[in-house]
């Protein structure tokens, strides 16, 4: 049972987009990821996700589809770009 949180999801993607704006730059203790299957996405998150569950399945998901050979040049998540919002807001609430 859970409950929906659309302003949560809406803050969580607007700050996921603020932190993604500038390529080069990754704050001490962050990862970038590009996410999506076609077009991929750049976001900045913690590095504190890494050691969730359920982002640890989209890593383990990434590792089979791609291998260690990441076609952006970083980590890229073969996932629905909404999916990675609403797993993220989630992981932020907590």
């Amino acid at each position: 049972m859970g409950i929906h949180l659309p302003s949560v999801i809406l803050h969580a993607k607007q700050v996921l987009k603020l932190q993604s704006r500038n390529q080069t730059d990754v704050p001490k203790g962050h990862i970038a990821v590009y996410v999506g299957e076609i077009n991929k996405t750049r976001f900045v998150v913690p590095i504190s996700y890494l050691n969730h569950p359920s982002f640890l399945d989209l890593l383990n998901t990434a590792e089979e589809e791609f291998g260690f050979n990441h076609p952006m040049g970083g980590l890229t998540i073969p996932c629905d770009e909404d999916v990675f919002i609403d797993l993220t807001s989630r992981l932020q609430a907590c």
